[in-house]
């Protein structure tokens, strides 16, 4: 074996990884549901393969050869944990059924894609939600529970421990990896999409960009965002999620001055948006319109498109960003968006309007440890002359900011009041 031909099997691997490591897991787990054992048996197949290609030859079909190996390794692994009679037909229906079908992908050279059937598994009521987005990460895309824990800002042990929970749930509780009825679809839909934007915003949260693992975590969202839509493509919130995570993402560049500083959305020099993102952001945009079926991620994500409007005009455009603040205000009653609008509106009004608009959500118990919430609060104070208590807002806001570039910006506009 000569060392191209190793860098060429690893290659071929983790090219397979990226690409099918989820799909492979859906197939095993699909018939025992148990995750943690379909995962296992992938890793077992992967370090074979990392040992057989180098000296064979990368074969045609790798996902099917992947499969094989893994199938055996499944059975081998349930035969021994199990014994007695029942254990025996049991081991029995699965050998044959795994085998059938791997007999067949292997002919096909496709295997079933049952990603979305485990896309709706970890976001099943039954598990908590706390979890579902760090477990969709771990078996649809093989992030290892180090990564998502860092990503998080979660000890390794406390991720692998509840990540563990969640996949016995799913065996214990009989979880279906199914796609649910058309008259289901809509709520369980929402459930994977509010836990892929979580995995999202986890990420987004690194406004320096410098944690390569939460830097990378946007990228893995915006894959499972992409599968859903791939999957789904008559789904227009699916699409209104994916438009709204790319016009964000599009904006990175800006996040951040030559010195490292972080930059507010209003202050961003729209010319180092990233123009190709926002293309396909309107696109794909534009295809959740033409669906006729409006929701939450879709008006998130022409909010999104308002802002980009600046781009290309130059210009802000603040009555249309109002406008769809209410829509959204009208179909969540989120204090977030609440905060969000009274921004937009001291923008096209003047602070005294925000001002009153942010009054009564001011006893709001939700917001009592919400950092966006103290930094609106002191930018407004700060705005109508109330520069003691937009300090005291700020103390708050630096207080509860975990983000250093962020707790730097607020900690120099505070500095920056009059006394």
């Amino acid at each position: 074996m000569t060392s191209v031909e190793g860098d060429e099997a690893r290659k071929t691997a983790d090219a397979v990884a990226r690409r099918s490591y989820g799909k492979l897991v859906a197939f095993l787990a699909a018939r025992t549901r148990n995750v943690a054992a379909a995962e296992d048996a992938l890793a077992e197949a992967f370090a074979s393969a990392l040992v057989d290609w180098p000296a064979n030859g990368c074969p045609k079909n790798p996902e099917g050869w992947l499969l094989t190996v893994a199938r055996r390794k499944l059975i081998d692994s349930v035969r021994r944990r199990q014994t007695g009679e029942a254990a025996s037909t049991q081991l029995q229906i699965l050998a044959e059924g795994l085998e059938d079908a791997a007999a067949q992908a292997e002919r096909e050279m496709q295997i079933p894609d049952k990603r979305l059937a485990l896309l709706f598994a970890c976001a099943h009521p039954a598990i908590e939600a706390g979890i579902r987005a760090p477990l969709m990460l771990q078996v649809v895309l093989g992030l290892d529970g180090e990564t998502i824990a860092s990503a998080f800002l979660i000890s390794p042990a406390a991720m692998r421990k509840r990540l563990s929970r969640a996949k016995e749930k799913i065996q214990q509780a009989g979880i279906p990896f199914s796609v649910p009825e058309r008259e289901e679809l809509p709520q369980r839909l929402d459930t994977v999409l509010d836990a892929i934007y979580a995995a999202f915003a986890e990420g987004w949260t690194d406004a320096s960009g410098t944690d390569s693992m939460r830097r990378n975590l946007t990228d893995e969202a915006l894959f499972l965002a992409r599968l859903v839509v791939e999957l789904l493509p008559q789904e227009a919130e699916a699409l209104g999620l994916l438009a709204l995570m790319l016009h964000a993402e599009a904006r990175r560049p800006a996040r951040r001055n030559a010195a490292g500083e972080y930059v507010p959305l209003a202050e961003q020099d729209p010319q180092l948006w990233n123009a190709q993102m926002i293309d396909e952001a309107e696109g794909v945009l534009y295809r959740a319109s033409a669906l006729g079926a409006i929701g939450r991620y879709q008006l998130e994500a022409a909010l999104q498109s308002a802002h980009a409007y600046r781009r290309r005009t130059g210009c802000n455009n603040w009555a249309e960003v109002v406008q769809f603040y209410d829509a959204l205000a009208a179909i969540t009653d989120s204090p977030v968006v609440a905060i969000n609008r009274a921004l937009a509106i001291a923008e096209l009004h003047g602070p005294q309007a925000a001002a009153e608009a942010i009054k009564d959500i001011a006893t709001d118990d939700r917001l009592t440890e919400y950092q966006p919430y103290w930094a609106a609060r002191a930018e407004l104070l700060s705005k109508t002359g109330a520069y003691e208590e937009a300090r005291r807002a700020y103390e708050m806001a630096i207080g509860l900011e975990r983000e250093p570039t962020v707790r730097a910006f607020l900690q120099k506009r505070q500095a920056a009041l009059p006394r």
